[in-house]
């Protein structure tokens, strides 16, 4: 999905062209789709057997399990080792920089920084493959989701890694990642289904 011509990311993706790709999806830098987009890929040249084509036919949930069992055991590991409110605060940081970074980004690439075009993001169906959401209010200061389904929420609780754990390690991005597309932009949240709630609401605002 494109807004002005400009690739939109995941709210889990971030430039770290460098890395493994192991590596993004471990920390939740990276989609699904984009992963397995690397070994699917047909250059028209001999390849490696590290390169060659294969499906994987793996269906999305198993496919963010997968990805994301180093970050699980990296997370279980640390809340061993420092205590769940030092590893919460550890992780709120780290998420903070991701959706300052994705917001940045987006700044960059996207054709303006307007309130209309950062929320366009949002609307169903894009996630369609991550959520289960609709709108509930847009207006031109106004723009609210509700999620009733989320890949995320849902991989983390299988692993007994939601709550307070799993907000901190994924959804407290959300926060930062308006505010940096635009000073003039903020998020508000009430519920979250990572928190145990029965939706997320999302709810953007156009600060006047």
């Amino acid at each position: 999905m494109n807004t002005g011509g400009s690739r939109l990311m995941n709210r889990r993706e971030l430039l770290f062209q460098t890395a493994p790709a192991c590596a993004l999806v471990s920390f939740g830098l990276q989609k699904p789709a984009e992963v397995l987009a690397f070994g699917t890929q047909d250059s028209g040249q001999d390849a490696h057997k590290f390169d060659e084509v294969r499906d994987a036919k793996l269906s999305p949930r198993a496919v963010t399990r997968m990805q994301y069992s180093q970050f699980f055991s990296f997370i279980q590991n640390m809340q061993a080792a420092i205590g769940e409110p030092e590893l919460i605060k550890l992780l709120n940081i780290h998420s903070t920089a991701v959706g300052k970074a994705q917001g940045e980004q987006q700044a960059e690439t996207f054709a303006d920084t307007e309130f209309q075009t950062f929320v366009a993001q949002f609307r169903p169906p894009n996630y369609a493959g991550s959520l289960t959401h609709e709108v509930v209010e847009d207006t031109e200061n106004v723009f609210e989701l509700r999620v009733t389904e989320c890949l995320w929420a849902s991989v983390f609780r299988d692993a007994g890694l939601d709550g307070e754990i799993g907000h901190a390690a994924v959804c407290n991005m959300d926060y930062g990642w308006p505010a940096a597309f635009s000073s003039k932009i903020k998020m508000e949240r009430e519920h979250t289904l990572m928190q145990r709630h029965a939706y997320c609401n999302h709810r953007y605002l156009k600060i006047t």
